[in-house]
């Protein structure tokens, strides 16, 4: 295990040293974009990393169809955006775990919590030799996770990978360093299946992981893993799609191993459309059904009800409505899927919450 820490660390030293510099919003309505975007209304957000690749289309598709506008969104983990959402020194913020109790006091003023797309964290693994995909249960996970399963071919993995031939090599485990939707969504799987799990770790977008490294961002853990071999982690599917990173099967409530796509994404949010609570904030991991991928989650845009800035929000309530119909058909290509209809129903009744006069 010394020799995989040292990997681990000479990779993760490797990955910040070639990562750019990250700036740090310093406004929270944003200001003129001066010379670059002439007089466009620029708006400042940031946020977690798990829905980044389709926000970034989003933004970029509704600035083209409205030159005067400008949305700078910072991919920083749903921690960060939800602490500069209430300090505000952003005018949104953006989560794949709904705020808390404490964290809704704390806010400003009441937040809107609008689910924008649903998505999936996969398990993945860097296991030279092995080729046909792993397989997970939650139970192997979280024991995995908490420290107690540390080889490859552990009597756990074995077993739910039959015939495979599993080698004897460490377990290098990768986190997210930094507060993180991503975590939230693994965390509150894990916390549903194993009890151990719970007790000892939780459900939270930062928790106090009992081993492994950590890396900052879905780009950080995809990273990290693709370049220690043993490793293994967790990121949203699309990550691992674009690396070209391996993501096994994971069981289901129901007992099936079902792979992350987009039908099983839907599969698990079923159930929720038809319950939706009317601050959407809800949880479909684990969720019942034979198709149903066991780590899928909504993640939601997260806009202050009551905000001074009445122009910015009127361009956000506006943008929140693009992004619920036109920007639902760009979705699926960066591997999310849709809001089931009656979700968008809801969400646009809800949207005249936030007073825009």
């Amino acid at each position: 295990m010394k020799t995989t820490r040292i990997l681990l660390a000479t990779a993760l030293l490797a990955i910040a040293a070639c990562k750019p510099s990250e700036t740090t919003q310093s406004t929270s309505t944003g200001t003129s974009a001066g010379s670059d975007a002439g007089s466009a209304i620029v708006i400042n957000g940031a946020g977690a990393t798990f829905p980044y690749p389709i926000y970034s289309k989003w933004f970029d598709a509704y600035s083209q169809a409205h030159p005067n506008v400008k949305v700078n969104y910072q991919s920083i983990g749903s921690g960060g955006g939800i602490k500069q959402l209430t300090a505000g020194t952003v005018f949104f913020g953006a989560s794949d775990a709904p705020m808390n109790e404490e964290q809704l006091k704390a806010a400003p003023g009441p937040v809107l919590h609008l689910p924008t797309v649903l998505g999936a964290v996969v398990p993945i693994y860097n296991v030279p030799g092995v080729n046909d995909p792993i397989r997970f249960t939650g139970a192997i996970l979280a024991d995995i996770y908490l420290g107690k399963i540390t080889k490859w071919n552990d009597a756990a993995i074995a077993k739910a990978n039959p015939g495979a031939k599993l080698p004897a090599t460490d377990i290098a485990v990768v986190h997210r360093s930094d507060g993180s939707g991503t975590s939230f969504i693994f965390c509150d799987f894990l916390s549903k299946v194993s009890p151990e799990f719970q007790t000892k770790v939780g459900a939270s977008t930062s928790v106090n992981w009992p081993t492994g490294v950590g890396a900052k961002g879905n780009e950080g853990v995809s990273g990290l893993v693709r370049q220690t071999p043993g490793a293994v982690g967790y990121v949203e599917l699309i990550y691992a799609t674009q690396n070209n990173i391996s993501f096994g099967p994971v069981q289901n409530a129901a007992g099936e191993f079902v792979t992350a796509s987009l039908d099983a994404v839907t599969a698990a949010a079923s159930g929720a459309a038809a319950n939706m609570p009317e601050d959407f904030r809800v949880s479909i991991t684990n969720a019942p059904g034979k198709d149903a991928y066991p780590i899928s989650s909504f993640t939601w845009l997260l806009l202050l009800e009551q905000p001074q800035d009445k122009e910015r929000a009127k361009i956000m309530v506006d943008f929140a409505k693009w992004a619920l119909t036109e920007g639902q058909k760009l979705a699926p290509q960066l591997h999310y899927a849709p809001l089931p209809q009656p979700v968008i129903d809801k969400e646009m009744a809800a949207l005249a919450k936030v007073q825009i006069q």
